[in-house]
């Protein structure tokens, strides 16, 4: 009996360790790129502007005409040759083969368009990560943030609920008043409700890390976070600044607009130069000579028409490019140095909480605890300094998860992890 009971110990044991999932911030990363929805189809963009590309390499087809094919013969027919037997001796046709020549390198100029948007399509993608893995991220650190006010909340409010029993036996023998009971019930009434609220604020951010990563199930729980409070200023490089302009992906992607624009208008500026058509022909039958074979050309004549309108948007659209990668490059700039300020700024708030100073923050809270009891301190007080006390917990929660995503944006801004 009791090896039976041990094997089924066992079992549970096994299928808890089989089933029981954590996962840090790296291994949601990783589900993230593997799973992410929006990763996939713009990788399919990315294939589209590709074969786009193959598409601009190629030449246009050939035009084969067939006409002047007689289905009957009249009295004047002049006899022909027969084609094969007896038939064809009054048959007439014409065949004519076409060959468009694109001239002034328009297919090339196409082509290097195209590799454009190509490259677009891949910076787009690259955006698209960073900015998903930075939401991840802060989204991770959001659920860090709400998980740690709920313990802190929940312990504050299990004392709560031990008061509201003592002072409900208190009140019927008439040891305290029952406006102190009212107003320990008031206070665990305000409590709970902010406990739904950090509820419902910790599903939301749990939704999000969900679609990020396909995990259908992911629970607080199942995060594993890590605690220390670990600065990373030191690891900032210096040269921020220049890694920014070079690195960060808004930047680039106005830049290669701006190749586009200038590329637009090489192409159209190559449209004023007309093509031309090359064209075979043989005819039976339909000239002076029974079988004629012969070469022509087809051209457009640039009278009316000479791509003027198009050559000078190209142009406004040339300066127009300049205009926005110089607003680009000024927000860029600002952006970067108010986030240097602000995470400066969070880490020298960040240090004033020390682990000292929190540990005698819980001591005082269990101090307050016995003097309520031994009735040292009111009933106000206590309230009072427990209010202080969760607002104080709740606040350097806040600014930690502050200081994570702004050095998350930090590096989304400069395009480059530290």
């Amino acid at each position: 009996m009791v090896r039976k009971i041990f094997l089924l110990i066992s079992l549970f044991l096994i299928k808890g360790t089989i089933y029981a999932q954590s996962y840090s911030l790296s291994d949601l990363e990783a589900l993230f790129l593997k799973n992410n929805y929006l990763l996939l189809a713009q990788r399919y963009n990315i294939q589209r502007v590709d074969a786009e590309v193959l598409q601009e390499k190629v030449w246009s087809n050939p035009t084969l005409s067939i006409s002047e094919i007689n289905l009957w013969k009249n009295t004047g027919y002049e006899e022909l040759p027969p084609i094969f037997g007896n038939y064809g001796k009054a048959q007439q046709v014409s065949i004519e083969l076409e060959q468009l020549i694109e001239t002034a390198g328009k297919r090339k100029k196409r082509v290097a368009l195209k590799n454009l948007e190509k490259n677009d399509a891949l910076l787009e993608y690259e955006e698209l990560l960073r900015q998903l893995k930075k939401e991840l991220r802060q989204g991770f650190y959001k659920v860090e943030r709400l998980a740690t006010e709920e313990i802190q909340l929940q312990t504050v409010i299990t004392l709560y609920e031990e008061l509201q029993k003592q002072y409900a036996s208190q009140v019927q023998k008439q040891n305290v008043s029952q406006a102190d009971f009212y107003r320990i019930q008031s206070e665990l009434v305000a409590l709970q409700r902010e406990a739904m609220a950090l509820e419902s604020d910790k599903l939301e951010a749990l939704s999000a890390l969900r679609i990020l990563t396909q995990l259908s199930d992911l629970n607080s729980k199942d995060l594993m976070f890590d605690r220390s409070m670990t600065f990373k200023l030191s690891s900032l490089p210096k040269d921020m600044m220049a890694m920014a302009l070079e690195q960060n992906i808004g930047l680039k992607r106005q830049e290669n607009a701006s190749q586009s624009a200038e590329k637009r208008f090489v192409l159209e500026r190559a449209m004023r130069k007309p093509d031309v058509t090359v064209q075979l022909g043989y005819d039976r039958g339909g000239n002076i000579m029974r079988d004629f074979v012969g070469l022509g050309a087809q051209i457009d004549l640039p009278i009316f028409n000479r791509n003027k309108g198009n050559i000078k948007a190209a142009q406004f659209e040339i300066e127009q490019e300049k205009s926005v990668g110089l607003s680009v490059r000024a927000e860029l700039e600002s952006t970067l140095m108010r986030l240097q300020s602000q995470l400066h700024s969070y880490e020298r708030m960040l240090q004033r909480w020390d682990k000292e100073r929190i540990m005698d923050q819980e001591k005082m809270w269990i101090s307050y605890n016995k003097h309520l009891q031994s009735r040292q301190i009111t009933l106000l007080e206590f309230i009072d300094f427990t209010q202080a006390y969760k607002e104080a917990q709740q606040s350097q929660a806040e600014l930690l998860e502050d200081y994570k995503s702004t050095y998350e944006e930090l590096q989304y801004i400069v395009g480059k992890e530290f």
